[in-house]
């Protein structure tokens, strides 16, 4: 499919080498270009389909010169079949309700954020995370984004505590998950797995064909369980194309 932006509207930049978040001992480089107000979600849609990610008004990619491991993963939604875990996933979490909501930071978000950065992620790049930073990656977007929040079910019928939430762009051909958090005092819920799977069910209700999970990163601790999901379509060189789980895991490393 031919993919069309208005180019002349775009100016990429290249980063200098940085150590590689993912995979120790390697160095990242990122090719980026800042998105147009006035076109933005269709200039964000025809990055995202051959490689981009999105942060805050940013759209960027890896161009690492020694390595390829990130990879663009998506979920093709018509053809996603539930496996028996997954379906237990779902039922697991029937207790919670889901809400869309604006793309407007709260200090309940932040919170919560805060809390599985320090206990998920404490040595990552995000965990100096502050107030404003946070209010940035969910507020500054030229595209269509919002919120979904997870709570548990309430006794009184008020809003229940918030446990999970997930920053999403709604694209022409899809979901993409910018970034998603939750609460890791529910680790029997599963919780970062559910709320892939429940933008599965999502995408299908609306008739959206597929669900961005951003960049699969084979080797590493914090990208693996991309690959647990199938089927999977991975971005190469030719294009996207279709592989189940075991292939994924296994194929030769670069």
């Amino acid at each position: 499919m031919t993919q069309h932006f208005p180019t002349r509207q775009l100016r990429f930049f290249l980063t200098a080498p940085s150590p590689c978040p993912y995979l120790p001992g390697r160095f990242e480089r990122k090719v980026f270009a800042h998105l147009p107000l006035a076109d933005g979600p269709s200039v964000n849609d025809s990055l995202t389909q051959i490689g981009f990610r999105r942060s805050q008004n940013i759209a960027y990619r890896p161009a690492c010169e020694s390595c390829m491991a990130c990879v663009s993963a998506r979920l093709p939604v018509a053809d996603y079949v539930f496996s028996r875990s997954e379906r237990r996933i779902l039922a697991r979490n029937e207790d919670i309700v889901r809400s869309v909501v604006e793309a407007e930071a709260t200090m309940e978000q932040f919170d919560l954020l805060r809390r599985y950065l320090t206990t998920r992620h404490a040595d990552g790049g995000m965990a100096e995370m502050t107030w404003p930073d946070y209010v940035a990656m969910v507020e500054d977007t030229a595209v269509r984004t919002h919120l979904v929040e997870y709570r548990r079910a309430s006794a009184d019928g008020g809003p229940g505590d918030l446990i999970a939430c997930a920053l999403i762009d709604l694209m022409g051909d899809g979901l993409s998950m910018v970034y998603s958090f939750y609460d890791p005092a529910w680790p029997k819920r599963s919780l970062g797995s559910f709320m892939i799977l429940d933008h599965v069910v999502q995408a299908g209700l609306i008739g959206l064909p597929f669900v961005y999970l951003g960049y699969w990163v084979r080797g590493s601790d914090k990208m693996d369980y991309k690959a647990r999901f199938s089927p999977l379509e991975l971005l190469r060189p030719e294009g996207w194309s279709r592989v189940n789980s075991r292939e994924a895991l296994h194929a030769p490393r670069d």
